[in-house]
């Protein structure tokens, strides 16, 4: 369970509040879409309560213990393996083929030969199992995008975080992928909240949550 309390953001200590004392209870197995208008605050919650951003008042708790009070050791053991995050940008290391950079959680938790047939059945989920040894260069935008949210999944983190994961896709492709999203909340119980400005896309979740200018609206 993911708790957020009286939680406050603010850019600038002078600044207005971008996110204005959200009470938020996330319960284990939930598909939760955000939604609101650019600007809103729906992604800066998103790393609110992902744990990637510690800045702000409040406290964002899992499983009971607030993220505040974690070191940085806690912190990465917590991202690393009970922790997906997809980003706008894919964030691939060029160097790196698709099937690698997929493993690159993995390879952090010293579980790659475990993790490698699961990593190319990923790969054929997202559409696109023959191009396992591609580098990014070689890859279109929505291939790439579609290799970072396969290595978001390797690890069957307990919580999936994703900031517009369908936005460099066509609708097919967006299609596969929230389809594969709810299979992992269905099949492996993952906690997934995705930020969408897609409507048809946000209705598909169990739970939806809008975002107006920094508070849950209704």
């Amino acid at each position: 369970m993911i708790q957020a309390k009286s939680i406050f953001k603010r850019f600038e200590p002078t600044s207005d509040p971008v996110i204005k004392g959200i009470e938020l209870t996330i319960n284990d197995g939930d598909f939760i879409s955000m939604m609101g208008r650019s600007g809103s605050g729906k992604s800066t919650l998103l790393y609110l309560l992902s744990t990637l951003d510690r800045s702000f008042d409040g406290s964002v708790l899992y499983d009971g213990i607030d993220v505040k009070t974690m070191d940085i050791k806690k912190i990465h053991e917590l991202r690393n393996k009970e922790i997906g995050f997809v980003f706008q940008f894919h964030y691939l290391l060029n160097e790196l083929s698709a099937i690698e950079n997929i493993l690159l959680p993995a390879r952090k938790s010293n579980q790659l030969l475990q993790k490698e047939l699961f990593a190319r059945e990923l790969l054929s989920q997202v559409g696109i199992a023959e191009k396992a040894d591609r580098l990014p260069a070689n890859l279109s935008g929505g291939e790439q995008q579609r290799v970072a949210i396969a290595r978001a999944l390797i690890m069957q983190p307990k919580y999936l975080f994703a900031d517009e994961p369908t936005g460099n896709l066509d609708s097919i492709n967006a299609k596969m992928i929230l389809d594969l999203f709810e299979k992992f909340n269905q099949q492996y119980g993952t906690t997934i909240i995705y930020v969408t400005h897609d409507k048809e896309f946000g209705e598909r979740a169990s739970k939806k949550i809008k975002i107006v200018d920094g508070i849950i609206g209704t």
